[in-house]
């Protein structure tokens, strides 16, 4: 039997990948997978329990214990709603620092994998099209201008209570781009075959009717 099908939607912090995923997913009535939010969920507990972001053996602990839970647009972890939380920017910014341990992405895979279910997935990350899903029917590259980006991930923030300066984004978000990019193990780079969509000047309706325009040539 075919496995279900599945579409990656890969890019950088606030390409805007998770709100058209989850749009995309909807419109085909797939599941939806959060990579980022895993990582997250390590992040958000690595900061609770005081683990050191270099201990790798440590992580890869916090990853297989994991028992996440995704519904109507919530994050659960051990029955707690820790939507906002994995949201916070000390949050990513650990997130970001410890994704480069090849263990504990090692240790995400098969959590990752087990999302590809009947009728179909739509996963989004850095690293679904190049390395978790390889074999996607359809592979989409998302990116903006970082300037773009840090005004969104601001207005992303101020919605949820949180404060943050458009200047000290923007810096986080040139470095977390560069620590994605030149990591060792999966980096962030579009699949061979994936196809690329710039993002800048584009409304989130003309995203998700370009991503299910290439998903019916399929």
């Amino acid at each position: 039997m075919q496995p279900p099908p599945v579409i990656t939607i890969d890019g950088p912090t606030a390409s805007g990948k998770g709100t058209i995923a989850q749009r995309v997913a909807a419109a085909l009535g797939w599941h939806y997978l959060d990579s980022g939010a895993l990582y997250r969920l390590v992040a958000l507990r690595a900061l609770e329990t005081g683990t050191d972001p270099s201990d790798e053996a440590a992580l890869a602990r916090l990853a297989a214990e994991l028992c996440p839970r995704f519904s109507d647009g919530r994050v659960e972890l051990d029955g707690r709603d820790v939507s906002d939380e994995i949201r916070r920017e000390d949050v990513g910014v650990m997130a970001s620092r410890i994704a480069v341990h090849p263990r504990l992405r090692e240790a995400l895979l098969a959590l990752q994998r087990g999302f590809r279910q009947p009728p179909g997935l739509v996963a989004d990350g850095r690293d679904m099209g190049t390395v978790v899903f390889p074999d996607a029917r359809l592979k989409v590259f998302l990116t903006a201008s970082v300037e773009e980006r840090a005004e969104r991930r601001h207005k992303q923030l101020r919605e949820k209570g949180f404060s943050g300066s458009i200047a000290d984004l923007l810096q986080d978000l040139q470095a977390r781009d560069a620590r994605d990019s030149n990591r060792a193990t999966a980096p962030l780079r579009p699949a061979e075959d994936a196809r690329h969509l710039d993002s800048s000047d584009l409304s989130i309706e003309d995203v998700v009717a370009q991503v299910l325009r290439w998903h019916g040539e399929g």
